[in-house]
């Protein structure tokens, strides 16, 4: 998660923002039943990056953390002060912590989606106080499917090219009934991100239970980045990307309309 425009400010102010950003940030992960125990954050200055235990819900963080954390950023823009605007990115994948934080590659997309230009465009050119930006994987494995405050429809797919990334990403502007409009690519046309899609013609996917050829097994953890603008969450962990979640049984969450908690019936998360 990201606070945009912040270079801009005073000590005073600055001190506000981030004030104003940690207090929505929590709001959400309480409101959401996060336990101390099932979040890790780092600061960043203008923004935090975040990682979730994968036995939570990933549908619970895309949807009722989401909309908790749009409410409270309206309260706090409505009661004036200093302006908050956020970035959310959001990834689901392996994250390491070691002495000095969180890393891995899940970390590194979450924070490029959640600091590209695209996304930093997307939130001018609406002229938005919240975006949010998931992965390819994370929207077809969880948002597609749908949820308490999850709508499909309301993502736009915009291409993303930042650093060593260049693939595609989905894009949201909650509170708003229709999509982001298309805009330039942000990279040269070309052939486009290679990626190994789950519904290609004449591609079988893996088995319940077992792993893609070639790719050892390993759990997911959710990260999420909330910087300045938009906040990004990739393979259970939130750059300024967010990734995968899975539910513990028994654990007490809210169920999803179906009945289902968002993971496979083997208790497996999404990915």
């Amino acid at each position: 998660m990201d606070a945009r425009g912040s270079g801009r400010l005073g000590m005073d102010a600055k001190i506000a923002l981030r004030e104003a950003m940690y207090r929505a940030f929590h709001e959400a992960c309480d409101l959401v039943g996060l336990l101390p125990g099932e979040l890790r954050h780092e600061d960043r200055g203008d923004g935090v990056l975040a990682t979730v235990e994968p036995s939570f819900p990933a549908t619970d963080m895309v949807g009722v953390w989401m909309d908790a954390l749009h409410q409270g950023l309206r309260a706090h823009n409505r009661a004036g002060g200093v302006p908050l605007r956020l970035r959310v990115a959001m990834h689901a994948g392996p994250v390491v912590f070691d002495a000095r934080g969180l890393v891995g590659r899940a970390v590194d997309l979450t924070c490029r989606l959640c600091d590209s230009e695209a996304a930093r465009r997307a939130v001018e050119e609406a002229r938005a106080d919240l975006l949010l930006v998931v992965s390819d994987t994370l929207y077809r494995t969880v948002v597609r499917e749908g949820g308490r405050y999850i709508e499909p429809e309301h993502y736009a797919r915009r291409r993303v090219g930042n650093k060593e990334t260049d693939e595609y990403a989905w894009f949201l502007l909650p509170g708003r009934p229709t999509p982001l409009p298309e805009s330039a690519p942000e990279s040269a046309p070309g052939p486009g991100p290679k990626r190994a899609r789950d519904d290609a013609p004449g591609r079988r996917p893996a088995p319940e239970g077992e792993s893609a050829p070639g790719h050892a097994e390993r759990s997911p953890r959710p990260v999420f980045h909330v910087r300045g603008d938009n906040q990004v969450i990739q393979d259970n962990v939130f750059h300024g990307p967010f990734t995968g979640i899975r539910k513990s049984a028994g654990a007490d969450r809210p169920d999803r309309p179906d009945g289902s908690d968002g993971s496979d019936e083997g208790g497996r998360p999404h990915d």
